[in-house]
């Protein structure tokens, strides 16, 4: 099993991605762990991080994607894993 190491803000350099990190910490989403995790490749944490803020932007409930169709999205993710919640 592969193990790759939590990244804290401070050992970032990218300033761009060590915002979003923070931003994740201080938010709770996207999961703070997993953004730790894709900066280690900037390029990822860009490509996830720049798409979500696209389809989720909340601050003008805007985005490309229908609410509904996201409710749905998640509602079949969460039955492909057979998450209770």
């Amino acid at each position: 099993m592969a193990r790759i190491s939590y990244l804290a803000p401070d050992e970032i350099d990218d300033l761009e991605v060590r915002e979003w990190l923070e931003e994740s910490i201080e938010r709770g989403r996207p999961g703070p762990e997993n953004q730790s995790i894709r900066a280690h490749q900037p390029d990822v944490m860009r490509a996830f991080t720049v798409t979500r803020k696209l389809l989720f932007n909340k601050k003008t409930n805007a985005g490309v994607i229908e609410t509904e169709l996201k409710e749905l999205t998640r509602y079949y993710i969460a039955r492909s894993l057979n998450c209770e919640y």
